[in-house]
């Protein structure tokens, strides 16, 4: 087992028993990968930081059910991930639209192109391209391709057949290339 791993199990077990210090070096090991998971699907700042405080709270009051059959980290992004979910289906039933979206920019201070800045700008025009996707393209392709889920978990998540799973995924692919290349 590797050290860091050992290192959570030991932090998780200290965090069972009510120690405040190991629940802040969790919550700082893990803050920042939680919160773009959140924002990411429901692409406000504000709401992400709320939901990832939510998890956080909600991971630490429900410790005792962490049976540690997959990784800390791992359970912690599933719950933010099924938070992050429901509060945009929520967001969805009362019609309300984020107005203010995280756009992200890469400044080149000597006004030099390099390689690394292209390829972040490169990166910067499909995550923009992905925000106006539909929402299940969004979602799903988030989930696969910046997430890493499969398509199991992904149609568990969304509640999905597999099938209709690989359908959304492959659809939504497709959508983002055509978006992609109307805007080049």
């Amino acid at each position: 087992m590797s050290q860091q791993k050992e290192h959570i199990d030991e932090l998780v077990q200290l965090c069972m028993a009510g120690k405040q210090s190991a629940q802040l070096e969790v919550y700082n090991r893990y803050y920042k990968a939680m919160f773009n998971t959140a924002l990411r699907i429901v692409k406000d700042t504000a709401l992400a930081e709320d939901i990832m405080q939510e998890s956080f709270l909600s991971a630490f009051t429900k410790l005792h059910t962490f049976k540690g059959e997959v990784t800390f980290g791992s359970w912690l992004k599933r719950i933010v991930i099924n938070n992050s979910i429901h509060q945009y289906r929520k967001q969805q039933k009362k019609n309300e639209v984020a107005l203010d979206e995280v756009l992200y920019k890469v400044e080149d201070n000597d006004g030099i192109a390099s390689d690394h800045v292209f390829t972040e700008l490169k990166a910067q025009k499909v995550m923009e391209t992905m925000k106006d996707l539909k929402d299940n393209y969004r979602i799903s392709l988030t989930l696969h391709l910046i997430e890493g889920y499969d398509y199991d978990e992904i149609s568990e998540i969304m509640n999905i057949s597999y099938a209709n799973c690989r359908t959304t995924v492959s659809r939504a692919k497709e959508s983002l290339r055509k978006k992609l290349i109307l805007a080049i």
